[in-house]
């Protein structure tokens, strides 16, 4: 059995978080968490700033575990060529930038269009995937005590 242990990111600064803009043939345009796999014999804190930095190009730090989800895709054409992205454990880490210089991202996701600093108080409004992430976002932002997301079966992936 392969689960993959994914990390993703809620970086605040200045009342604002930073987003992935992405856009897919399934979800069409959304919003998502910078963060993705976490490699074997890496640490979640070395995970997040890898994938951030990649992704978004800034050098974040880990401040503390906000919440953990379990996604299982559904899609035959995912099981079975992409075996490895069907099922995703995502820990959800609040994080703060190391510098606000920034660098050309690296490797962005395959959906992902742009990044993008959204006002906090403006998430509400904005398509946010997984939507148990943006249906909980002022607690995972607020409360010290990390929250379960659930486990959820998805018809298709997104970023």
């Amino acid at each position: 059995m392969n689960v993959r242990s994914t990390v993703k990111a809620l970086i605040l600064h200045e009342d604002k978080v930073l987003l992935n803009r992405c856009r897919d043939a399934n979800n069409g345009e959304y919003f998502s968490l910078p963060g993705g796999g976490q490699e074997q014999y890496e640490t979640m804190a070395e995970a997040i700033h890898r994938e951030c930095l990649e992704e978004t190009g800034y050098s974040v730090e880990p401040v503390r575990f906000s919440a953990l989800m379990e996604e299982i895709c559904l899609d035959p054409y995912i099981r079975a060529n992409y075996p490895d992205y069907a099922h995703k454990m995502l820990h959800v880490f609040l994080c703060r930038l190391a510098t606000t210089e920034r660098v050309e991202p690296t490797e962005t996701d395959e959906s992902q269009i742009a990044i993008e600093w959204v006002r906090v108080e403006d998430v509400g409004n904005i398509k946010l995937l997984p939507v148990q992430v943006h249906a909980a976002f002022s607690q995972l932002i607020t409360e010290e005590t990390p929250l379960f997301l659930g486990s959820v079966y998805l018809e298709r992936n997104h970023g």
